[in-house]
């Protein structure tokens, strides 16, 4: 049976009997949820056998139809093999010695003499293997190259190469930074090691009482362990936890897989573990070492050691670290009042909420363009930030645009968020950290984090306490209305997160359990709001599509804050103009298109303009055009505005580009996207990610 093309409220729909009918009303149709599109533009349903043609394409060499396999009946499934670890970088190894992935140097310069790897170097040296499998440069100009005289960081390996200008018969150049809060090799390195000191936290969490045995992996250690342990760890050399050089900072795409990996048990006892690691580590830890960024080759050890004085002076510094430590912990006049710090005040401010895989840094420029005040990276877990992952940590990665910039984090345990909340404040720059206590993802679930919180209040006092006292910069808590359906407890917790430390409280309207498959519930967002102290400022989210309904819960609760904006930012990022203009915006077809270019353009900047750059771009821009097709123009409503839960019919647009956006066969979402990035690569395929099993579970409502 297929799903719904905007697989928000009913999952039963079936095109053929539901379909919307020319004799049906708008009232009838806004009652079954269908999208009252005006009679003349209507088509019928596109008939299909198999849910997989919505969700998944291949695409071909000559025509770029959807492979007609999906069509059969056979629904077996194949079972992959599960590779090791090892066999996974063994594999990596191999595929960056082929003619495809030319050495960074080597593609700068075109001088194979230039690499200071020589035949060491872990890329491949064949100049003219690799020019014999490139593509054919795309269509228009380099991102990297202006009128200032900048040139491009990927040189030949660029698609743009032909429009590269040539400086001294040299075409490369240096990459104009714009982003900041990039992952420091040096603190990496003592990431992998578990070699960080973090002062502030354990003091915290030892005044609170959540550090001692059985509750935190750092232990004392004498001076003999001292020294075995260093002495183990220079012999060991650098840890095998597959992130290799750590290098590409590609959101999702990286070397190393951003798992949730969550130390510990779920019934509310404190972890034996601050992060899991691979193998045994020492539990000698020590304060980051400040150094310039390097490459991707990584820092030899010896450096590392040389501006670590621990591993040197072992007495002295443990020492000093004792003192320190004892002086922040005693000291009382250190520990800051809630009065003091710094606040952020989002009051009439347009908030884009953080959106998992499509809320990268490239969208959000897209949407700071577009009248968006606040921005928040994509969810970050707490123990891949501690373990040092290049992928994890370019989640937190911010743009110049970004004036007003947070982050999410996920943690199940004080001693792990509060650690990473010191981190993120020594290493990045932003405004706010928010803590996400509302994630209703199976896998993050079950670890003891996101949702799972709501059922473990005293967990949540823990870690709003530790890490409020921690930094000084705002705490903010995202949570949902409860876990179970019908059972909402936010309301007798509200008072309480305000005086824990929290600054503000974003409330989902929804519980765990229902995801998404109800409207949000913003009567019961209203009572949280009237009730929580005014030294908490309280958001609303859910549901918010137009200027409409911004304007309709700001006059009903004037306690509420703001709204956060999720799904109607991904579906119409122009909501955000529509609010401060107070319209309905009738987009065109190419205002939409000019909009796509754009994000296109900030993509090659972020994720690079080579081959791997381009893929990586295609990848987030058809996850992306996977809720954009949602969107049904205002010219073609006889009901205005659209609603979030409306299930767009089939139906004809104004010309053929708005009639090829409004598809929902991810075959059309492939070709506009070969409109802006030139063609896919031989058997290319496709399955957005947020249609895999948001509605496949009953537990989940």
């Amino acid at each position: 049976m297929a799903e719904s093309p905007a697989g928000l409220t009913s999952q039963n729909w079936n095109p053929t009997q539901d379909q919307q009918q020319p004799t049906a009303t708008p009232e009838q149709l806004i009652a079954k949820s269908i999208a009252p599109v005006k009679p003349q533009f209507l088509r019928p349903p596109t008939s299909r056998t198999s849910q997989n043609d919505t969700t998944s394409s291949t695409v071909s060499d000559s025509n770029n139809d959807i492979s007609k396999s999906n069509n059969t009946n056979t629904t077996s499934v194949v079972a992959k093999e599960k590779k090791s670890k090892r066999q996974l970088k063994r594999e990596r190894q191999q595929e960056k010695k082929s003619s495809v992935n030319l050495c960074p140097e080597l593609a700068k310069t075109g001088d194979a003499n230039s690499c200071p790897y020589k035949n060491n170097c872990r890329f491949n040296h064949d100049l003219e293997a690799f020019k014999a499998q490139k593509p054919e440069d795309l269509v228009g100009e380099c991102p990297f190259v202006n009128g200032e005289g900048s040139c491009c960081p990927y040189g030949l390996a660029c698609r743009f190469y032909g429009t590269h200008k040539v400086h001294d018969g040299v075409r490369n150049g240096k990459k104009q930074i714009s982003e900041i809060n990039g992952l420091n090799k040096d603190v990496q390195k003592l990431l992998w090691k578990n070699k960080m000191k973090f002062l502030k936290a354990d003091s915290v969490l030892k005044s609170l009482g959540l550090t001692g045995p059985g509750k935190s992996k750092v232990k004392k250690v004498n001076e003999e362990e001292v020294e075995k342990v260093v002495h183990d760890n220079d012999s060991h050399g650098t840890n095998e936890n597959g992130c290799g050089d750590g290098g590409s900072e590609s959101a999702g795409k990286s070397d190393c897989a951003a798992e949730v990996l969550v130390g510990g048990d779920v019934d509310g006892a404190l972890t034996d573990e601050v992060r899991p690691l691979k193998k045994a580590k020492s539990a000698v830890e020590v304060n980051g070492c400040s150094g310039e960024e390097v490459n991707g080759s990584g820092i030899p050890e010896k450096d590392i050691e040389n501006n670590c004085p621990l591993e040197t002076e072992p007495e002295l510094v443990a020492d000093k670290l004792e003192v320190i430590a004892d002086s922040v912990e005693t000291d009382g006049s250190l520990k800051l009042h809630p009065r003091e710090k710094k606040l952020i005040d989002f009051r009439g401010k347009l908030y884009l909420a953080p959106l998992t895989t499509v809320g990268n840094l490239p969208f959000r420029r897209v949407c700071k363009a577009l009248g968006a005040d606040v921005t928040c990276g994509e969810m970050a877990m707490c123990t891949n930030l501690l373990q040092g992952q290049a992928s994890e940590w370019a989640l937190l990665r911010r743009h110049s645009s970004e004036d007003l910039f947070g982050v999410q984090i996920c943690g199940a345990y004080p001693d792990t968020v509060t650690r990473t909340v010191e981190l993120i404040d020594q290493e990045c720059t932003v405004d706010f950290i928010d803590i996400n206590m509302g994630c209703p993802i199976d896998i993050v679930v079950n670890k003891g984090a996101g949702s799972s919180l709501l059922t473990k209040p005293m967990r949540m006092k823990s870690i709003i306490e530790a890490t409020s006292g921690t930094v000084e910069k705002p705490i903010t808590v995202k949570v949902r209305t409860g876990y179970f359906e019908g059972k909402n407890r936010i309301d007798s917790l509200i008072v309480d997160i305000g005086k824990w430390g929290a600054s503000a409280v974003t409330i989902h309207g929804r519980t765990r359990q229902q995801r998404y498959s109800k409207l949000a519930d913003w009567d019961y967002i209203y009572q949280c709001a009237r009730k929580a102290p005014d030294s908490l400022q309280v958001l609303g989210n859910g549901d918010v599509f137009s200027y409409v309904d911004w304007n309709n819960h700001k006059s009903d609760c004037p306690e509420l804050s703001s709204c956060m904006i999720a799904r109607g930012a991904l579906i119409k990022p122009w909501i955000f103009t529509e609010i401060k203009e107070q319209r309905h915006w009738d987009i065109s077809s190419g205002e939409r298109l000019n909009i796509l270019k754009d994000y296109v353009r900030s993509g090659l900047e972020h994720w690079g303009s080579d081959t791997k750059g381009v893929e990586t771009t295609r990848h987030f821009l058809l996850e992306w055009l996977s809720y954009t097709c949602r969107y049904v123009p205002v010219g073609l409503l006889d009901v205005i505005p659209q609603r979030l839960n409306w299930r767009p019919p089939s139906y004809y647009g104004r010309d053929d580009l708005e009639t090829l956006m409004a598809s929902d066969s991810a075959a059309d979402w492939v070709r506009i996207s070969e409109m802006l990035l030139g063609k896919v690569p031989d058997a290319f395929t496709f399955a957005p990610k947020h249609k895999s099993n948001a509605y496949d579970r009953a537990e989940n409502g």
